[in-house]
């Protein structure tokens, strides 16, 4: 089943659920510390299989084989930041997609001005931050605490479309409701469940199922953008269901992501135009 919304976009979270479980698609993360395990994690779960490497010697020659590169700057320094624009340079003269996620950009000067240095040395497909990271990025109004966002003042989906724009490629903002846009088309996902804003790293998943998704639809990063936050979405709400806190809600999440099933996921999508 597609997804259709209005005349601009189709959503087929579905179809690129059973494509990515078929052909397993080498996922590249160069990921923070705190994070490694649960997206190595949920990105077998889904049906990707994860790569965790930041050597500088050896990623761009992973770069170049994997089906799409997730560069996260959780736990940042700058020696991995190095090692990133060597991947995404190899991902780039590879075709292969990029997926960026800022974690913390806006929150200190090198995480704002290494994200920075990304955008401008690789091309990115996708951004995927939360609304205080994307508005730093987008030259707008934010506050961040730590990598939390605080406040932004201005609505997902407008944020989504104007820094979009101003970046050039796909961004997707998280939050209660999720916004991803083009800058020309916005869309709207609503799937999800609070308990997700309750364990650490739930948004570190949702950048490495992106670069999941983004493996199988090179050519439509938007759809990949909002087909991810639909899986997700969907499984922490299924995880939610069987569980009596954090602790229970993590290990739930994992199964949860193991057992979408395409052939139901999209009657369950809530997404529209922005």
């Amino acid at each position: 089943m597609t997804t259709h919304v209005g005349d601009t976009a189709a959503v087929s979270t579905g179809d690129s659920l059973r494509r990515l479980r078929e052909q397993r698609p080498l996922v590249h993360q160069i990921t923070n510390f705190v994070v490694m395990n649960e997206t190595a994690n949920a990105t077998l779960a889904i049906g990707a299989l994860p790569v965790m490497a930041h050597a500088p010697e050896e990623v761009a020659e992973m770069a170049s084989v994997a089906g799409a590169l997730v560069l996260n700057i959780g736990t940042l320094t700058t020696e991995w930041v190095e090692s990133m624009i060597l991947a995404g340079r190899a991902a780039n003269s590879a075709g292969v997609p990029v997926v960026l996620d800022p974690v913390g950009a806006g929150a200190t000067a090198l995480r704002t001005a290494s994200a920075q240095r990304i955008l401008a040395e690789v091309g990115v497909a996708i951004v995927r931050g939360n609304a205080a990271e994307i508005a730093t990025l987008a030259g707008r109004a934010a506050e961040i605490r730590g990598v939390e966002s605080v406040a932004t003042g201005e609505d997902a989906g407008d944020l989504a479309t104007a820094a979009a724009s101003a970046l050039g490629c796909v961004v997707a903002v998280t939050g209660p409701v999720d916004a991803v846009s083009d800058g020309v088309t916005t869309l709207r996902i609503a799937n999800g469940d609070p308990m997700l804003a309750t364990v650490t790293g739930t948004g570190c998943i949702a950048s490495a199922i992106t670069g999941c998704f983004a493996a199988v639809n090179h050519d439509r990063p938007l759809q990949a953008a909002a087909e991810a936050l639909v899986a997700l979405g969907v499984a922490g709400e299924d995880a939610a269901v069987h569980s009596r806190g954090p602790g229970s809600f993590h290990v739930a999440l994992y199964d949860a992501l193991y057992a979408l099933s395409p052939d139901s996921i999209d009657a369950r999508a809530r997404v529209t135009a922005a």
